[in-house]
């Protein structure tokens, strides 16, 4: 691959997320805590990719951005038809509530379906990223090392590699 065509192909990449980005903000935009209704929601950001069921009668619906973005969405559905919350969870806040021992449906709860999953045999490890953006504009990713009994073992961020950089 030359030179001009890795430029070529890294300009529409970051011209997609842009644009994904920018109609994320945009459906954001169009809804309201406490006045949309799930119709608004599922209009705006179409089927979730998973559906969470809350202690108190609520549904979170989990929207992935990963891999090509940096974002997951969870939007809370009350019991009376209205969203009460929208959070991107893809975030160094939320990052730090992953603790040791959690269960890989507990990480997932919290931020979405991972970028990438990788296991390793020899070490009887299995690795999950997730794709953020380290203000302003540096690409990172988080990791979560889970044991072979699927609990997390630890976590780290680091930056993303790009090929041919």
């Amino acid at each position: 691959m030359t030179r001009a065509t890795r430029w070529a192909a890294a300009f529409a990449a970051a011209c997609g997320l842009l644009f994904l980005a920018g109609c994320d903000q945009q459906r954001i935009r169009e809804l309201e805590e406490d006045v949309s209704t799930e119709a608004d929601v599922r209009d705006r950001f179409g089927e979730p990719e998973n559906i969470w069921q809350e202690a108190d009668g609520a549904r979170t619906f989990e929207y992935n951005r990963q891999p090509a973005g940096h974002q997951n969405y969870m939007i809370t559905i009350g019991p009376d038809g209205r969203m009460k919350a929208l959070r991107q969870v893809v975030a160094p806040h939320v990052f730090e509530q992953v603790r040791a021992g959690m269960t890989q449906q507990e990480v997932r709860r919290m931020l979405g379906k991972p970028a990438k999953r990788m296991t390793y045999e020899r070490k009887r490890e299995t690795d999950w990223d997730w794709r953020y953006v380290d203000p302003p504009t540096t690409e990172m990713l988080f990791t979560v090392t889970f044991g072979d009994d699927g609990r997390v073992l630890r976590t780290g961020r680091s930056l993303v590699q790009r090929d041919g950089a």
